[in-house]
């Protein structure tokens, strides 16, 4: 009698949600660093192929993200992030692993043609380890957006472009648009150049996202976060933030700035 592989029945408990999103009905979660089997110094619920870890403990950490979001694994898509503002357009008929390919930021999907069977729901997730994860959904159309937003992309515009591709994708009006902001490196923790300080300043002017410190300043990203959500018409009380500090926070997040070539990443996902 052959014994059960002891991955398969544990399911990932320790993923955030938004109670905006949920009260919404859009599953939906943000990745801790717990809950999965990749062994140090990526404990646990690694959720990045290209790190050196172990891609059979890559797969299952993947396999229980997606069941914790009521998910087939093999119908969420990634793109290739590469700190810019571009946005994919997804559905049902594009190939996960051909979209993985794509160089972009930010994912969108069109309104669903009804309630979709488990193993064709569309989930769209995006990676950090100290950049903002943003979700968008539209009440209304039930389109549904991820985006990737480090610094570079907030000042390229990753936002915006965002929430004008899911208007057109669902032909929704931005200000009945719901958000969530996840974990990622918080102001205290987050100490930028000079150079890196004005550009974040300058896209979005008088947002109090630079704070001056010595030796250097410290950026607030999710305050450029919610001026550029706010300035593509989401109104500030359907923007929710689930918290949590990805450089200080070790126990429970990945963050780069920290470990290094050393973390591991996670994944912050929709479902449309």
């Amino acid at each position: 009698m052959q014994t059960a592989c002891p991955w398969y029945r544990s399911a990932v408990s320790a993923v955030l949600r938004s109670s905006l999103l949920t009260g919404h009905g859009f599953s939906h979660g943000f990745s801790t660093r717990e809950g999965g089997v990749s062994a140090p110094p990526f404990d646990s619920l690694n959720l990045a192929r290209n790190v050196g870890d172990d891609p059979a403990a890559v797969a299952e950490n993947h396999r229980r993200f997606a069941e914790a979001l009521g998910v087939s694994g093999t119908r969420v898509y990634e793109v290739t992030q590469v700190h810019g503002a571009v946005v994919q357009r997804v559905g049902r008929a594009d190939s996960v692993a051909a979209v993985r390919l794509l160089e972009a930021d930010a994912l969108v999907t069109g309104p669903a043609s009804g309630p979709a069977p488990k193993n064709e729901a569309l989930c769209l997730a995006i990676r950090t380890a100290d950049c903002v994860p943003v979700l968008i959904a539209d009440p209304e159309s039930r389109a549904v957006a991820a985006a990737h937003a480090g610094w570079r992309g907030i000042v390229a515009g990753v936002i915006p472009r965002a929430i004008l591709a899911l208007a057109e994708a669902g032909g929704g009006d931005p200000s009945n648009f719901v958000a969530a902001i996840g974990p990622h490196i918080r102001v205290d923790a987050f100490e930028v150049g000079d150079e890196v300080a004005q550009e974040i300043e300058a896209a979005a002017p008088g947002c109090g996202a630079i704070r001056p410190r010595q030796p250097r300043p410290h950026a607030d990203l999710s305050l450029v976060v919610r001026a550029h959500l706010g300035a593509g018409g989401v109104r500030n009380d359907n923007v929710d933030d689930v918290g949590g500090c990805t450089f200080v926070d070790a126990a429970r997040f990945f963050s780069y700035r920290r470990d290094g070539s050393r973390s591991g990443r996670l994944l912050s996902a929709i479902v449309g």
